[in-house]
């Protein structure tokens, strides 16, 4: 096996990971916020939340593989790509908060945890 060239690149991927793991908390309070500003707006969220809510989904899907949380990304992308879609056909919502809070469930018990369930 070659020798990388940063000898602490694990540590230093460690640290990041440990680092991404303290936001999670944070994260999902956000996301709960931006869902609780959609779910006031009925059958028609209102567009700014629903940017925020996909925003903040975007975030986890793009960056918890790489820290060390394979399943927290997946899913998050596939309930962010539900969320594009309310985006662009304006139809779908009803789906969403319950997919939404089912994350969040999972992610405040075990957000490392390789079964989505």
């Amino acid at each position: 096996m070659a020798t990388p060239v940063d000898p602490d690149f694990r540590a230093r991927l460690a640290a990041l990971n440990e680092k991404f793991a303290a936001t999670v908390p944070l994260t999902i309070e956000k996301i709960r916020a931006a869902l609780a500003d959609c779910v006031a707006g009925g059958e028609s969220p209102p567009e700014a939340a629903l940017h925020q809510l996909h925003e903040l989904l975007h975030g986890w899907a793009g960056s918890a593989a790489t820290f060390g949380f394979p399943t927290l990304g997946a899913e998050a992308r596939r309930i962010e790509q539900m969320v594009r879609g309310v985006l662009t056909t304006h139809t779908g919502w009803s789906p969403v908060p319950a997919e939404v809070e089912k994350l969040l469930a999972w992610a405040g018990r075990d957000p490392k945890a390789s079964q989505y369930a």
